[in-house]
């Protein structure tokens, strides 16, 4: 790989996005790096990242990847003062990883191609802890010449690429994996609460429930967590992951999609919240239901 080839830009450094921005640099990517926090963006220059002058300055390369928190963010970066707009060029390439609303990335993709940049849609599949273990997959989707430019710098972040074709299908998919995430981690909450009220040991249950059929990541990435009532780990804030929750609705009512089971899952992400559990990992859905059993 030439040494213009290893040379990219990030866009926001929070859990996942610095996570990610660390494994370019351990493969030996050059990265210009930007974040509204200054405390993140010192942190990645103490990684051995550069740090760029505003979103725009981020465009060092010609892959810039993107992983931001709000629709407004994205509209930020994309389009406000410095923002990648500015530094758009033919050639430029801008992997969004972020789970937005799709009508929010088309309009960032507006802004980017009206100087000649393209913007994938490829949206990250996993929690803050899988990032650091380089355990998310990518689910890629826009224009194949601009996919292809893409995937180096994805293999070096992900653990896998799923190419899903045209723009759009990336946050698609997403959103179908987030609504069985929303419903398989309650599911572990429940089983495991009703584990602990059979007064059955929780270590041996999470052993021996994941090297069988009722098993999934959910169970056994979150389980720990649950058993040891411990919501704190790196993984996705209820207050993030409720705003995933809100895009799926939409997007289910837009497609005219019965979701029920996600519709009760939902709620109690909404006690959680009530709760306090705003910035608690999402396996505090536990406690909500631990409290429901008077546990």
């Amino acid at each position: 790989m030439a040494a213009q080839d290893t040379v990219a830009g990030f866009v926001g450094l929070g859990t996942m996005g610095s996570a990610l921005s660390a494994h370019l640099l351990a493969a030996g990517w050059r990265v210009a790096g930007y974040d509204i926090d200054p405390a993140r963006l010192a942190a990645h220059t103490g990684r051995g990242g550069e740090a760029a002058a505003g979103p725009g300055g981020a465009a060092i390369g010609d892959v810039v990847v993107t992983s931001l928190p709000t629709a407004q963010a994205l509209l930020d970066v994309a389009a406000g003062a410095a923002g990648l707009a500015s530094a758009a060029r033919p050639g430029l390439v801008v992997i969004e990883t972020s789970t937005l609303p799709l009508a929010v990335k088309d309009q960032a993709r507006g802004a980017l191609a009206a100087g000649g940049a393209v913007l994938l849609d490829c949206p990250l599949s996993g929690t803050g802890g899988q990032a650091l273990a380089k355990n998310v997959v990518a689910y890629l989707s826009g224009p194949d010449e601009a996919k292809a430019r893409a995937l180096p710098v994805l293999h070096a972040m992900t653990r896998a690429v799923h190419d899903v074709g045209g723009f759009g299908n990336g946050s698609a998919v997403k959103f179908i994996a987030n609504l069985l995430v929303a419903i398989h981690n309650v599911a572990a909450a429940e089983a495991l609460v009703l584990a602990e009220r059979a007064g059955l040991d929780l270590a041996a249950v999470l052993t021996a429930v994941a090297d069988g059929a009722g098993s999934s990541d959910m169970f056994e990435v979150r389980g720990p967590a649950m058993a040891a009532a411990d919501y704190g780990g790196p993984g996705v804030t209820t207050t993030v992951f409720a705003k995933d929750l809100e895009i799926i609705a939409g997007f289910a009512k837009d497609t005219g999609t019965p979701t029920p089971l996600f519709a009760l899952a939902s709620t109690f992400y909404a006690a959680a919240l009530a709760q306090g559990h705003a910035g608690d990992d999402t396996a505090c859905v536990h406690a909500v239901l631990r409290g429901l059993a008077g546990g």
